[in-house]
């Protein structure tokens, strides 16, 4: 069966054509995909013989809303989207100043071994599609009943080591007859995986690099990131410049604050110097409490990001939203995965 909704414009009018079709077919079907057609029969502007052909053929991917969570605080909402072969992603609606922002998932589980996100937990147990991704989008917006404007790679996953899914998926979205989302709307977010930031520095993207640094010290890192015992801090620290040197993009690194591990003076200092001749962004972040792991949120956030200021580099905290909803990453479908095991044991 053909994945229609992970086809460029171009494979869908060749896969419409195969089949007899005219070429103007393949924009409408596009278009239709790209709205979210829950079937093929919802296609009016096709001929039933035609619709009927497609179901025969194609599949046509519409995830289930197995949770929704909505906080009081904020607005934002949570999804845990079940997939068709009965798998759980989680996507994040987060309202902004300037517009709605959808922060949704690459992979469903993640095999980077992050010691204080709930996403890799359990490893990784698949790639998702492009059609998966562009779901989670277009899904929430119909859901939701509002637009989205902005879209962050940074829930479960890494989307680097998915990478030409990845690539496939931005190109979907940016598409004037799909969802129409300008690539600097769209942030990626990464663990560090060099092969991966030099694929993207050489293809130019106007995207935004997020980079989860979290330790500017090898040893902390590889301690916090597995990830760092294959690519160290300090590669990709090079990597980061030359990036910059290719691009000209800012990249923002992301840092989540522990207690006693990542939060002293001489990391800020640290980084500080790493950063010397690159115009950073540091997002400091809140770390969440997750049950199972032995890292708890930083008391100096504050004093950090002073640290990191007084050398002249750019540091934000990030704002918390949906703190009564498991709004981090992984946490709700880790949640959903425990509450099936419990009622496995007591049947």
């Amino acid at each position: 069966m053909i994945d229609l909704k992970s086809q460029t414009l171009q494979e869908v009018t060749d896969t419409l054509k195969a089949m007899g079709e005219p070429a103007f077919r393949g924009r409408q079907v596009f278009t239709w995909l790209h709205k979210g057609a829950g079937s093929f029969d919802e296609m009016t502007n096709l001929p039933k013989a035609l619709r009927e052909k497609l179901k025969e053929t194609c599949t046509l991917t519409v995830p289930k809303v197995a949770r929704k969570q909505v906080s009081k605080l904020d607005g934002t909402i949570k999804y845990l989207w079940e997939l068709a072969d009965g798998n759980c992603v989680e996507s994040v609606l987060m309202q902004y100043h300037h517009g709605n922002t959808v922060c949704i998932s690459s992979q469903v589980g993640c095999r980077m071994g992050c010691a204080f996100c709930a996403s890799t937990i359990a490893g990784k147990v698949r790639d998702l599609t492009p059609a998966e991704m562009v779901d989670q989008v277009l899904f929430t917006q119909i859901d939701s009943g509002m637009e989205v404007s902005n879209i962050v790679l940074m829930g479960i996953g890494e989307p680097l080591d998915n990478l030409d899914t990845v690539l496939r998926f931005l190109e979907l979205v940016n598409h004037p007859d799909g969802l129409n989302i300008g690539m600097r709307h769209i942030s990626l977010s990464t663990c560090g995986l060099i092969p991966g930031i030099q694929r993207l520095a050489e293809l130019g993207l106007q995207l935004t690099l997020s980079v989860s640094l979290h330790a500017p010290d090898s040893e902390t890192r590889s301690k916090i990131m597995p990830v760092n015992r294959a690519y160290d801090v300090e590669e990709l620290f090079a990597a980061c410049h030359a990036y910059f040197k290719k691009t000209g993009r800012r990249i923002s690194f992301e840092y989540a604050m522990i207690d006693g591990v990542n939060d002293h003076d001489w990391q800020a200092d640290l980084i500080a110097r790493k950063l010397k001749g690159m115009p950073g962004h540091v997002n400091l972040i809140p770390l969440n409490d997750v049950a199972e792991s032995p890292f708890k949120p930083s008391r100096r956030v504050a004093a950090f990001q002073r640290r990191l200021e007084s050398h002249g580099v750019t540091a934000t905290v990030r704002r918390s939203l949906g703190g009564d909803i498991d709004a981090s990453c992984g946490q709700l479908r880790r949640k959903a995965m425990e509450e099936a095991r419990k009622g496995e044991d007591s049947q």
